[in-house]
């Protein structure tokens, strides 16, 4: 499988405190690729670095190709046809994302007017077919209204359309589900899967939901600090964490079935970029963590099962996770927002 998208020592610092420390990521064309980890561990900040959309105090240092385009330091014009043509971005709240003075009509066209060219009755045809084809019922009659007269699903469903327009190789989803129940949450999921495999698009689903990347993705990193510590297959890391950390994500979960527990928290917070730890900046939280670890930072090496992990005292091999064969409750199973 190709490469779409490589990116190599992606650094990004904010007046001056680091928060990304070299982050090499491919993603294949056609591949789903979940980011996990706790909130402030540098998933969204990777791909608006790569997409060059930080504000002009960040300073971003590294290599981000597509294909045979290099989008490092590139010109405004470049990335603008890039930015929602080849790549395009779902952001997580599509209340603020979508313009509340515009019909959603006039923005979807406008959407397919910068990167298809697409005026007129055109236009408006291809904006009510992507409508329809995100789920949004009576799409006619509801081309003229306003964002407030869309519930929270249906304007999530409006954002992927507009995403959709510039009929992108690469989808990146930053926790599209977070402010939805339920049941709406499995229909975007549900929505985004059957797109995906529809359209062959790539897609970059940014998530701290384990069971909704399990659900959507082939490929999992999980983010702690600014640094990738364990990459793999969804087979490879669910049924076996290494990763104290990502070992730690799961024993959080509570179980869908048996007796009611209690739950197994990581303790402590992510460190705060301007005073992380001399080593692992996870050996203040892990348990697993020798003298060693408060002094060395491990470099994320490739093991024989095929997965990255950057740990001194990883978990052993044959360590399964516990309760494997029990079903562990997820954000969006449990109903609660993610």
């Amino acid at each position: 499988m190709t490469n779409l998208v490589e990116i190599r020592d992606l650094r990004v610092a904010f007046d001056g405190v680091p928060v990304l420390h070299g982050i090499d990521l491919d993603v294949a064309r056609g591949e789903a690729l979940g980011l996990v980890g706790e909130s402030g561990c540098g998933k969204s900040v990777t791909w608006l670095a790569a997409l060059g959309l930080l504000p002009g105090k960040a300073s971003v240092s590294g290599r981000v190709t597509l294909e045979q385009t290099d989008l490092s330091g590139a010109p405004r014009d470049r990335l603008e046809r890039v930015r929602g043509g080849r790549i395009a971005m779902i952001f997580q709240d599509p209340s603020s994302a979508l313009n509340p003075v515009l019909k959603v009509g006039r923005q979807l066209v406008e959407a397919l007017r910068l990167h298809r060219g697409l005026t007129g009755a055109a236009a408006k045809a291809e904006a009510l077919r992507l409508m329809d084809l995100v789920g949004i019922p009576d799409a006619r009659g509801r081309f003229t209204l306003y964002p407030h007269e869309f519930s929270g699903g249906q304007c999530q469903r409006i954002m992927i359309a507009m995403a959709l327009a510039g009929e992108p190789d690469l989808l990146i989803a930053d926790e599209p589900t977070t402010a939805l129940d339920a049941t709406i949450q499995a229909q975007i999921l549900d929505l985004l899967a059957r797109l995906r495999r529809e359209m062959n698009m790539a897609m970059v689903f940014i998530s701290h939901d384990l069971g909704a990347v399990a659900q959507v993705c082939e490929r999992v990193c999980v983010m702690y600090a600014g640094r990738i510590v364990e990459e793999g297959t969804v087979s490879t890391l669910f049924d076996r964490p290494r990763h104290p950390y990502t070992r730690g994500l799961f024993d959080a979960l509570p179980r869908l079935h048996g007796p009611r527990g209690a739950l197994t928290p990581i303790p402590g917070t992510v460190p705060d970029p301007r005073n992380l730890p001399a080593g692992c900046a996870f050996a203040p939280r892990c348990n697993r963590a020798q003298g060693f670890c408060q002094r060395n930072r491990p470099d994320l090496l490739r093991q024989r099962d095929g997965r990255a992990l950057a740990c001194a005292y990883p978990l052993p091999e044959d360590d399964a996770a516990p309760d494997a064969t029990a079903p562990r409750m997820t954000a969006h199973q449990e109903g609660c927002p993610t």
